[in-house]
């Protein structure tokens, strides 16, 4: 992470259509709650089970978690182990690069707390305007 806080944007400088594209799936990827659920979950606990994975994130079908858990899969953010056991045991770990994304959605979490009652003040005068 310390090559990212010596870099800085030029607004000017060209755009590599491919992070440009990569930037924009990761957005849509971490925008849907339920990976940074799952993503959270995987950092506070490491390994975990499906089952453990569906306990853990309240509110998300077999369904979601497995769509969730498949996609995070695709983009590298973690590794599914399947232990050829009876009954099947599969784990999921984050790999480095989910490690990363944690790490870089960490500073939301870091705004939130220092912010929270500016909104809650912002949220109250606008609704009584309304």
């Amino acid at each position: 992470m310390s090559n990212v806080k010596n870099m800085s944007y030029d607004p000017n400088a060209p755009v590599d259509p491919r992070v440009e594209t990569l930037v924009n799936e990761l957005i849509g990827r971490v925008a849907d709650k339920w990976t940074l659920l799952v993503l959270e979950e995987l950092e506070d606990h490491g390994t975990c089970r499906f089952t453990e994975l569906g306990r853990r994130v309240p509110g998300i079908s077999q369904k979601m978690l497995t769509q969730t858990l498949r996609a995070m899969e695709r983009d590298g953010l973690l590794v599914r182990t399947v232990h050829p056991v009876v009954p099947p045991k599969v784990e999921y770990c984050l790999t480095d690069l989910g490690h990363s994304l944690g790490e870089a959605f960490c500073g939301v979490w870091v705004w939130a707390e220092a912010n929270l009652e500016k909104v809650a003040r912002a949220r109250m005068a606008f609704d009584a305007l309304a």
